[in-house]
């Protein structure tokens, strides 16, 4: 039988500018077993998956002890890499952030060589792993395909095998199951139940109970930094984070009445591509003041490019028309993007940079990726109100990239709303966020539609909707169907 990898953390901390994003962590990982990682937004689960798998390194204390054991023998930290893989949303937002468009089967066999680019020549016993792994993730009818080009389902599949390529012996996933409908986490499941069947260990971060996957065994608990809980997993533990997170069985969505205000947008005939590839077909829909709407789809249904077309990214082809209240024909569309906020998961890839949270929360103001001019001091105080709005204050001289992932969500949306639109696009604003910050922000939402800003939502989940929408619709099979209380779900 070969010898399983062990990991063993003894006081360990680790400092990330002005605070602990650790604090004197002790943990063992045996092999062969599976961990759940829970916690709130800020409580450092990332830091601790990066740590695990030697990107962080520990302040030093004089203290700490890092050790990894293959059997009775001790590894470097370059010897142990080689054993594990991390797969957190920056690895996706790498991609998108430097256009980085492989091939899928190009994608998988950078995993057996453990860079970001194809190198090296892929050979024979290579290639017959990367095939392997596309028939056994079913990704051989994408095989051919850029990696850029595919439907957030798919990137992560097409990840999750590149990760898997290099046979490592422990899986680090850092929320990899956000933004994924049901169809999309069955299939994952799938194919981490066929690893563990082969002895794969893992540590997954999550905050719902449908983010652990089926055959998880220990549970451990981060709050502040600090590792509060580790014990073995349970069924019970299962319901607590359902409960939490409010899962269950899937109720039809509830529409509220809404007075009708004046036409804010009209689409006629849209037909919509992207990257040649036909998305919408014949979408004729019109948005009045007063009106919320939720945007409901599988993965690659289309909301996205949808929520892209609304705000100006996208265009329609040749026939179709957009028709903006208050914009003329010919108007340029940076007029009307200064009037809707918008937030999506390529914000939070453009923003994973070094830039201040307040200039970050600023830039909504010009609806531009970050400031060309340092703030004026109207822009630091629409930014300073929403950041209070939103309970981010302490956070203001952060940089972006030193935010939780949940944190820089909030951030996001602050910035959003920074130039007071009336209009507010949001796709899946809750994913990344604990039980906790969910609610906060449903609450938030429900504010600012009582103050009148319209918005249009896009989400898998049905819980993740405030109260006060009033209408839905459904995309599926390039159609934009509307629905209501009778016909959703």
């Amino acid at each position: 039988m070969s010898a399983k990898l062990e990991i063993a953390l003894h006081e360990v901390s680790v400092r990330r500018a002005d605070h602990w994003a650790l604090h004197e962590i002790t943990l063992r990982l045996r092999g062969g077993e599976r961990w759940a990682l829970i916690g709130g937004n800020g409580a450092g689960k990332t830091q601790l998956l990066k740590l695990l798998a030697t990107d962080v390194w520990p302040t030093p204390s004089g203290r700490e002890q890092v050790v990894y054991k293959l059997g009775n023998r001790r590894l470097d930290r370059r010897s142990a890499k080689r054993h594990i893989a991390y797969l957190g949303a920056e690895r996706q937002d790498k991609y998108a952030r430097y256009a980085w468009n492989l091939r899928v089967r190009d994608l998988i066999a950078t995993g057996i060589h453990g860079t970001d680019l194809l190198l090296d020549v892929v050979t024979p016993a290579q290639r017959r792993r990367v095939t392997a792994l596309l028939r056994a993730c079913s990704l051989t009818s994408l095989a051919s395909r850029g990696f850029l080009s595919l439907s957030y389902g798919q990137k992560r599949v097409a990840l999750l095998a590149r990760a898997l390529a290099a046979r490592p012996q422990w899986l680090l996933l850092d929320e990899f199951y956000n933004g994924l409908d049901r169809r999309y986490r069955a299939r994952i499941d799938a194919i981490l139940e066929r690893t563990r069947r082969a002895g794969q260990s893992w540590v997954v971060a999550a905050h719902r109970a449908s983010d652990v996957p089926p055959g998880t065994t220990h549970l451990m608990e981060l709050h502040e930094g600090r590792l509060i809980e580790t014990r073995r997993y349970e069924r019970a533990d299962t319901m607590r984070l359902a409960r939490d997170a409010r899962e269950g069985p899937q109720a039809p969505m509830r529409f509220h009445k809404a007075k009708r205000g004046k036409r804010l947008l009209r689409l006629a005939h849209v037909d919509l591509y992207v990257d040649y590839r036909p998305v919408l077909r014949d979408v004729n829909w019109e948005l009045r003041r007063g009106e919320q709407w939720a945007i409901t789809g599988a993965n690659g249904a289309g909301k996205s490019s949808f929520l892209k077309l609304i705000y100006g990214d996208l265009s329609p082809a040749l026939g179709g028309r957009v028709e903006r209240a208050g914009l003329r024909p010919g108007t340029p569309i940076a007029a009307w993007k200064r009037r809707v906020g918008l937030v999506s998961p390529e914000l939070q890839t453009d923003y994973s940079a070094g830039v201040e949270v307040l200039e970050l929360v600023a830039s909504g103001r010009y609806a531009s990726i970050g400031l060309v001019d340092p703030p004026t001091p109207q822009d630091r105080r629409a930014a300073a109100r929403w950041l209070a709005f939103f309970e981010l204050s302490a956070l203001a001289r952060r940089k972006a990239r030193e935010l939780s992932y949940g944190q820089l969500r909030r951030a996001l949306i602050a910035r959003a709303l920074c130039a007071e639109p009336r209009l507010l696009l949001l796709d899946e604003p809750l994913t990344g966020l604990d039980p906790r910050g969910r609610a906060a922000i449903k609450r938030f939402l429900q504010q600012l539609m009582k103050r009148g800003v319209t918005l249009i939502i896009a989400v898998h989940h049905p819980e993740d909707l405030p109260t006060g929408i009033t209408h839905g619709l459904y995309l599926h099979k390039r159609r934009a169907i509307a629905i209501d209380s009778d016909s959703a779900n």
